[in-house]
């Protein structure tokens, strides 16, 4: 047996207990006559006494072991003298009396500590010596429970897991696809799963009328802190429902999952329109723990003689509550800040509504103090506030703006901690309509569903028509990040294939890509409805933290490439040669 209890398993009431441990040495202190020793596991710490006055070799053999050395201990537990409040075995410690080495251990790059002083990419070359460090460990084990809870939640609602395909055929809409070409089958090639979205649609057409699945999904898109190229979805569908019954059902997992894991009643969630979301936060996935709507100025602003303002489709502002005395040279920061390529805005106006009454704008020039404190009225701003100011066309300003808001807010210490704000975000544009190809690209994906009194519209609509249609799609948004996002379907063969040419694809074009879900649709095809929610964000923003890769055991770097394993890489010719691949010289 190489342990009979694990290392964050011991306390006081074991004292007198003849113990066996087993573990990774996270650190030894050498006292002359005694040694001390921390063992860890994935459980915790526990310290280990080597007393030379009674066995000196053990002692001498303890002092030569070195961080990361695998070992077996066995003595007794007794309580100690200078107790630990900090950790949850602080009150016992083992007093050695045999000690067995499993193994030694290089000295690793970095240490393996709750801070450890490795830079991303060595500590991603080490991952197996980065997964130690009790934060990673955490996050994984949260991983697994929370996997666990989905599982419990649903398999009670009486939700099937079904596995689909990872090896099927590529498709044009979204992002890239990973292909692996197939050996049996000379040129041809399957392409790895964005989503298991038309198979879990077959499924709803095949009576399973409630799936689920926490399934691996795969884009080859440019990468963020947020995204990998392999990632996990909690994927759903469900039969004969409507739009309300599936956020019912998706809401109730959630508040579910907070409560079990965190402990936390998120309370029922609010709804919002798509337009009111870009109108009053310039984002579809607006962060509601804090203030800072969007205001409209154009009534206010407009006809002081002002061009900029003048030539604008729209002037619109937010209040900072309690900013009005940043400095000028924070002011040309956030100017700075929001002209760069990313943002694209050509500048910024700031009015600061200082403590006696009077205002200070950047553009004094132009504005009395009457204008300025139409201005304040119309944001709601008071003394002591700062109002921050964008012009431009419509849509672009309310996105910049909005972005404007989240920087400044997160900057200046503005959202409350460990507060979790979650929200619907519903009725989403069907289509969107692309300049630079002239041609409509799906908001959510192909199979999406208009809104039922907007069918007939879809159908024998003309061009503009089209832009105004909405769909019955909706997000779950928690912490201005987006969790979840789903639609009704499509489940009529004539509505899909008039969204299919709507999007550019020709009969043939969608026959060969889609012909089987949409021959499927003849056969009974009930209307369903469903949701993915990316289960590695969820982790991420449960524990209020920004990158999901803390959460993925393995995960790749921002050029997608698995540091450890040194993946991608090459093959040789031989097995180009056997899968039908050219052999390059």
């Amino acid at each position: 047996m190489f342990r009979t209890h694990n290392c964050g398993e011991l306390r006081l009431t074991d004292a007198g207990k003849d113990v066996t441990l087993s573990g990774w040495v996270q650190i030894g202190r050498d006292f002359g006559g005694l040694t001390f020793v921390d063992l860890r596991d994935r459980y915790g710490i526990t310290q280990v006494v080597f007393d030379g006055d009674d066995n000196a070799a053990l002692s001498e053999r303890a002092r030569k072991l070195g961080r990361e050395w695998v070992i077996q201990v066995k003595g007794r537990v007794r309580e100690r003298s200078n107790k630990n409040p900090n950790r949850a075995t602080g009150d016992i410690e083992i007093i050695a009396h045999e000690l067995t080495i499993l193994n030694s251990s290089k000295v690793p790059p970095f240490t393996i500590e709750e801070d450890s002083d490795g830079g991303d990419e060595l500590r991603m070359q080490y991952r197996f010596l980065d997964l130690r460090r009790p934060p990673l460990q955490q996050n994984i084990i949260f991983r697994s429970r929370l996997a666990l809870a989905v599982r419990a939640y649903l398999g009670g609602q009486q939700f099937v897991e079904v596995e689909t395909p990872f090896l099927i055929k590529s498709t044009p809409e979204g992002a890239r696809d990973f292909v692996v070409p197939s050996r049996l089958n000379e040129g041809q090639f399957y392409a790895l799963p964005q989503s298991p979205q038309t198979f879990k649609q077959l499924l709803m057409v095949a009576g399973y009328d409630r799936y689920f699945q926490i399934v691996k999904c795969f884009r080859d898109e440019d990468l963020r802190a947020d995204r990998q190229p392999e990632f996990t979805q909690i994927d759903c569908e469900m039969a004969f429902v409507t739009q309300d019954e599936v956020l019912d059902t998706f809401e109730g997992l959630t508040r579910h999952l907070f409560q079990v894991m965190k402990g936390v009643d998120l309370g029922k969630f609010p709804r919002m329109f798509y337009d009111d979301a870009m109108r009053r936060y310039g984002s579809d996935k607006p962060d509601l723990r804090f203030g800072m709507e969007l205001v409209d100025l154009n009534a206010v602003a407009q006809g002081k003689g002002f061009p900029v303002f003048d030539a604008a489709e729209l002037v619109v502002g937010i209040c900072v509550p309690g900013q009005s005395e940043l400095t000028r040279k924070q002011l040309d920061g956030l100017t700075d800040w929001v002209k760069r390529p990313q943002i694209g805005a050509k500048g910024l106006v700031y009015v600061k509504c200082n403590a006696d009454g009077t205002f200070k704008s950047s553009v004094d020039k132009f504005f009395d103090h009457a204008a300025l404190a139409a201005w304040a009225e119309a944001c709601g701003a008071k003394a002591g506030d700062l109002l921050l100011v964008i012009s431009g066309e419509d849509e672009k300003s309310r996105k910049q703006l909005g972005s404007l808001r989240l920087h400044v807010a997160a900057e200046l210490g503005m959202i409350p901690e460990n507060t979790f704000a979650p929200l619907w975000v519903v009725d989403f544009p069907l289509l969107e309509w692309d300049e630079d190809s002239q041609r409509f690209h799906a908001m959510h994906h192909p199979f999406t569903s208009p809104k039922r009194e907007e069918v007939e519209r879809m159908l024998t609509g003309d061009h503009e028509t089209m832009k105004s249609l909405k769909a019955d799609a909706y997000d779950l948004v928690i912490n201005g990040a987006e969790i979840g996002g789903g639609s009704v379907r499509i489940y009529d063969r004539t509505l899909q294939e008039r969204n299919f040419k709507l999007l550019g694809f020709t009969k043939e074009q969608a026959e060969e890509q889609f012909g089987f879900l949409m021959g499927a649709f003849e056969y009974g095809a009930p209307p369903h409805a469903g949701i993915a929610f990316g289960f590695d964000r969820l982790c991420a923003v449960m524990n209020g933290q920004s990158s999901i890769r803390d959460f993925i055991a393995f995960p790749k770097n921002n050029q997608g490439r698995d540091m450890m394993i040194d993946a991608p890489a090459a093959i040789d010719d031989a097995q180009l040669k056997e899968l039908n691949l050219r052999v390059t010289v």
